[in-house]
This record gives C-alpha cells, sequence and structure tokens, in this order.
C-alpha cells in the first residue's frame, strides 16, 4: 500500500534540511559527551530524541517559524543516531581500564564506528516487518512522535527544559562546593540496618531517568529491592556473612562484590540468552520479509523518492564490517594468527547481526535493550576463541592481556551496534507515524554514524586522563578527583570486568554465574518484557541509584494518573530531560575543568 504522506509523494514538503543535520549534529555531540559521562556515573544509557525534538520545536518551529514535523524529525534521528554510541561505549570500553591493560583507543573507535554502521543496515529488512506489519509499540518511538506533531507547545517545552537544566546544575555546583552531600543515609536516620541499603543519591540527573521511563522502569527498581529488601536480609540472617567481615563492618561491601555482582552477571548472561530462544520466530518472519521489505514502496506508480534503501546496503554492509573487524582484530594482536583472527571478526559480525535482531523486537515491544547482556555473551565467546580462556597464564601474561583487549574490541563493536539498531528502530517507528520516508532517516544515520563513537570514547578516555596526561582508572585521573577512587565506577563495565578477570583467572565464581543464568532464562519467560535483563542490572548498580530512579518512575506514574498521559508528555517530559543534560554537562565541564587546572 503506498503512503500517503506528502514527504513520500515528493511534493516539496521539506524532510532533509541542512539546518535539521547541523542542529541535529550539535545536538548529538553534545548529549553524546553529556550521557558518557551519565553512563559512567549511573550505570544505564539514556535516550536523547526526547531532548533533541523538544529543541527542534523550539529552533525549527519557535526561531525559523516554517520548520516541518519531518524535517525535525530528521533532527531528532541525526541527534539520537550521534548519542546512541555512547551506551555501546560506556558498557564496555571502562574495563579495559579498570583491568589495567594497555590498547590502542583508535582501534577501539574504528572498531566503535564498524559496529555502528553495522546497526543500521542490519535493521533494513527489519522495519517492514516489525513496524508495518507486526506494528510493535516501540513505547519511546512512539512518544517521541507525539512530542514532533505537538508543535504549539515548543516554546513552553523549552522553557520546561531549561528549568530542569538550570535546577540540576546548581545541584551538581552546591555538591562541588560541598553545600550538598551526594547521598543521603535515609537508612541510618531512621535506624535501619545498613545491609538494606536504604540510601538515597542526591542526583535529579537519576530522577529525571526514572521520570522519562515511568512505569516501564518499575521492573528495574524492583530488581534492587529484591537484592537489598529481601536477599541481604536472608543472608544476613542465614549466617552467609563470615563473622571476620560482619565485625570488620564489611556486610554491605560483602553482599554486593561477592553476591550480588556475579549474581547480576549470570541473570544478564542467562536473560540475554533467552531472548535468543524467545526471538528465534522474529528473526525468522524477519528474515523471510526481506525481499519485500527492500521493495520501493510506491504502488501508485507515483516517481516520489524510494521508501527503502536497496538490499545490497545490507550485504555491501555486512561484508565490509566483516573486513574491518578482522582488521581491527589484526592490528591489535597480530599473534593471534590468521585462523583465530578470521574466526574472531567473522564471528564478532554474526553476533551482531543476532543480537541486531533480538535488540530490534526488544525494544518494539517494552523499550528494554539488553545492550550488556549481549555484550556479555560477546566477550566470552571472544574470549574463547582468542585463546584467553584456561592457559592457567593469568592477565599478567602479555598473550592473554591482547587476546583480552580483542575480545573487549569486538565487544565495543557489539554494544555499539545493538545500541544503533534499538535507537533507529525507535527513529523508524516515530518517522512511520508522522510520515517520514524511511530511506531519508536513514540515508542521515549513515552519514553521521561515524561522529558518536569518536566522541564517546573521547569524552571517556578524557575523563580518565591523569593531571600529568597519562591514562589510567585511579585515584589521580580526572574521573576520581571527586571522590575516593571510584567518583566515576562505571558499573556496567565493572561487570564486564569482574566476569573477565574470573574467567582468565580461573576463580570465576561458577555456581552464582549459573544460577543468576537459570534465574536470568527463567524470569525473561514472565510477560513483563526485559525483566531478566532489568533485575540483572539492578543486582550489581548501587542501590542508592536505584532507589533515586525508582522514586523519579513513581512520580511519573502517580502524575499520570493524577494529570493524564498528555499533561506527562508536555511537562514531564522536557523538565525530566533537563535534569540529565544539565547535570551529565556541568558535571563534564566541572573535570574538564581540572584536567585543564591541574585538579
Amino acid at each position: 500500500m503506498a503512503d500517503a504522506s506528502p514527504a513520500a509523494r515528493g511534493t516539496g514538503y521539506r524532510e532533509i534540511s541542512a539546518r535539521a543535520i547541523v542542529l541535529g549534529i550539535i545536538q548529538g555531540i553534545t548529549m553524546t559527551a553529556a550521557f558518557t559521562y551519565a553512563g559512567l556515573k549511573l550505570g544505564f544509557g539514556v535516550s536523547g530524541s526526547s531532548v533533541a525534538a523538544i529543541m527542534g520545536l523550539v529552533i525549527l518551529r519557535g526561531v525559523f517559524r516554517d520548520g516541518t514535523i519531518v524535517e525535525n524529525n530528521v533532527n531528532q534521528t541525526v541527534a539520537s543516531g550521534i548519542n546512541t554510541a555512547s551506551a555501546g561505549v560506556v558498557f564496555t570500553v571502562p574495563a579495559l581500564l579498570l583491568l589495567g591493560l594497555d590498547f590502542n583507543p583508535w582501534m577501539l573507535v574504528i572498531a566503535a564506528v564498524a559496529g555502528s554502521f553495522m546497526g543500521i543496515v542490519v535493521i533494513i529488512p527489519l522495519r517492514k516487518q516489525m513496524v508495518e506489519l507486526d506494528r510493535l509499540r516501540f513505547p519511546s518511538g512512539t512518544a517521541v512522535a507525539t512530542l514532533l506533531k505537538a508543535t504549539a507547545s515548543g516554546r513552553e517545552k523549552g522553557i520546561l527544559l531549561g528549568i530542569g537544566a538550570v535546577s540540576s546544575a546548581l545541584m551538581v555546583i552546591g555538591m562541588e562546593l560541598g553545600f550538598v552531600p551526594e547521598e543521603w543515609d535515609v537508612g541510618a536516620l531512621i535506624g535501619l540496618p545498613s545491609y538494606l541499603g536504604v540510601a538515597l543519591y542526591l542526583s535529579l540527573m537519576n530522577l529525571g531517568a526514572g521520570m522519562l521511563s515511568g512505569r516501564g522502569g518499575i521492573p528495574f527498581f524492583l530488581g534492587g529491592v529484591l537484592a537489598w529488601w529481601f536477599l541481604a536480609p536472608v543472608a544476613v540472617t542465614m549466617g552467609w556473612i563470615p563473622d571476620e567481615v560482619a565485625s570488620a563492618g564489611g556486610t554491605v561491601d560483602f553482599l554486593y562484590g561477592t553476591m550480588f555482582r556475579p549474581l547480576g552477571i549470570g541473570i544478564l548472561i542467562g536473560g540475554a540468552l533467552m531472548g535468543v530462544v524467545l526471538a528465534f520466530p522474529a528473526i525468522k518472519a524477519a528474515l523471510q520479509s526481506l525481499a519485500s521489505a527492500v521493495k520501493v514502496n510506491q504502488a501508485d506508480g507515483s516517481s516520489g523518492p524510494a521508501d527503502e534503501l536497496p538490499a545490497t546496503v545490507l550485504y555491501v554492509g555486512v561484508a565490509l564490517s566483516a573486513v574491518v573487524l578482522t582488521a581491527v582484530v589484526w592490528f591489535l594482536d597480530p599473534s593471534l594468527g590468521i585462523p583465530r583472527i578470521l574466526t574472531a571478526g567473522i564471528a564478532g559480525t554474526l553476533w551482531i547481526s543476532v543480537a541486531g535482531l533480538i535488540v530490534a523486537q526488544a525494544t518494539g515491544m517494552t523499550d528494554i535493550s539488553p545492550l550488556s547482556g549481549l555484550a556479555l555473551i560477546a566477550v566470552t565467546l571472544l574470549l574463547g576463541i582468542t585463546g584467553a580462556v584456561g592457559t592457567g597464564a593469568g592477565l599478567e601474561d602479555a598473550t592473554v592481556q591482547g587476546a583480552v583487549v580483542v575480545a573487549v574490541a569486538v565487544g565495543v563493536a557489539v554494544c555499539v551496534a545493538t545500541s544503533q539498531c534499538a535507537d533507529m528502530m525507535q527513529d523508524l517507528k516515530t518517522g512511520h507515524l508522522v510520515g517520514a520516508r524511511p530511506a531519508a532517516q536513514q540515508v542521515v544515520q549513515f552519514g553521521v554514524a561515524w561522529i558518536g563513537p569518536l566522541v564517546a570514547i573521547g569524552t571517556m578516555m578524557l575523563l580518565w586522563t591523569t593531571t600529568d596526561g597519562t591514562p589510567g582508572f585511579g585515584p589521580q585521573s580526572t574521573a576520581c578527583l571527586e571522590g575516593a577512587g571510584d567518583c566515576l565506577s562505571a558499573p556496567q563495565a565493572g561487570a564486564l570486568e569482574g566476569m573477565i578477570r574470573g574467567v582468565v583467572d580461573g576463580n570465576a565464581p561458577v555456581d552464582k554465574y549459573l544460577a543468576g543464568g537459570i534465574l536470568g532464562g527463567a524470569v525473561t519467560l514472565f510477560p513483563v518484557g526485559g525483566l531478566g535483563v532489568l533485575l540483572g542490572l539492578a543486582m550489581y548498580l548501587p542501590f542508592s541509584i536505584t532507589l533515586g530512579y525508582g522514586i523519579g518512575c513513581m512520580v511519573t506514574m502517580g502524575l499520570r494518573k493524577w494529570k493524564g498521559t498528555r499533561w506527562i508528555e508536555d511537562k514531564v517530559v522536557p523538565l525530566a530531560a533537563g535534569l540529565i543534560v544539565g547535570e551529565a554537562l556541568t558535571a563534564l565541564i566541572i573535570s574538564i575543568a581540572k584536567i585543564f587546572g591541574g585538579g
């Protein structure tokens, strides 16, 4: 059936414009830097589509006064397409710094760029099946489409975004000056045991992330509740905490490091693997629809532009990604030998293809992207291929170190690719609802896909540069100047680091990984989408973060019930977006100032 939208008929209704692309690039770079910081601090990614859409309303509609809905859609597609790399980078690259390994950051940039392009091409055969035929919800994409259509309220949304940004910026400055504590120990105030973890991380960015998620983020909050308000009391009551640990006040650290983190890793892997199994019907349907999905959707015989990119883009893109990943593996560690190098490059490419299908289905149904779980699987697979497992040499061995760097590099490509898949499918859903051409969105995203990895990895390396100019994770790095060595703890990458260290050194808590894997696979079968992934993530994030996030979710749920969905979209979404961007940018600027100011 032909698309009746003016854009699809080629009537001259403005869609791709220089100003939309420039605005999208500026926003994308800014948000990538800010959200890279946010991911290192909080441990989860944030979508920038809503922020970009609001700013598009302010600039294209408010300043220029003639911006179209589909033009703003291009703006937010460009911005979110750049920003999406931040999640893939912060979930993986810091693991190498945490492990204390030397690596060539440019090779990781190339791997990430290859993954970014791969993430776009693998969804080409999925759009028609999932968006038009299956009509999956893609909640974020639907919400952004609503924002794009609300052109009359652009000025008001911009003001609310600014209020949120200024509020969170002032909070960061207050913490920096010592006027505001970083964490409020509510449990101690009301006499609760410390092992319940009832402390609140005073971050408006964290609160804003929860407000944006609303009801969809509640399973994540419940995962933290299960860990700290159920499993922790059971462990203490049953006497699982060694006496010497308890007497020294190390109960909380023991619970987190010895129990919850390995369980969380296992749950993440189990949930991701079960997601592969559950996604098989969608994978089959998507592949079967390849031929029809890439046909030009011009049934009315008009001479307008094609709605879909040709199938050759998919084939050429996959082939080039395989070549680039293989070259990255060779440059990072030529001692692996040709057979292992080829196997690593091809295996990484194949897993990106499968992971992309899983993520597209997951985001379409639940808005949840199991990025870190899929990256954990990829790194585990590559550790086996590169021979880093079972050698008995440990991480002190140079050969093992090279193999680990290769495994993480492929993991970076996988994580960035799956993040790109999730974002692009959401953007295509948005475009479908506002009458945009899929090919137009795919073309502009191809044009900017290389920018995000550069900015994200550059920001991360800048934060982990010591004041004397050397890279490294430790108390002297800029990332840690504010606290006791872990102010940017990178929780997601920390889980990856813990898994690598255990597997390579041969002392992995296999029992907890296995128990977590079984639990993650089981809960993924529940009708709550992505429950396994959320539960695993909540297990190894500090509960002070999870608690603040959960409060934000419940605030939005309460306001939605009281004021309605439209009020949430008009008031809460821009305010919450401002809270996130304001804190992240302010904290990032302070960190950069410390670099050039010598600490």
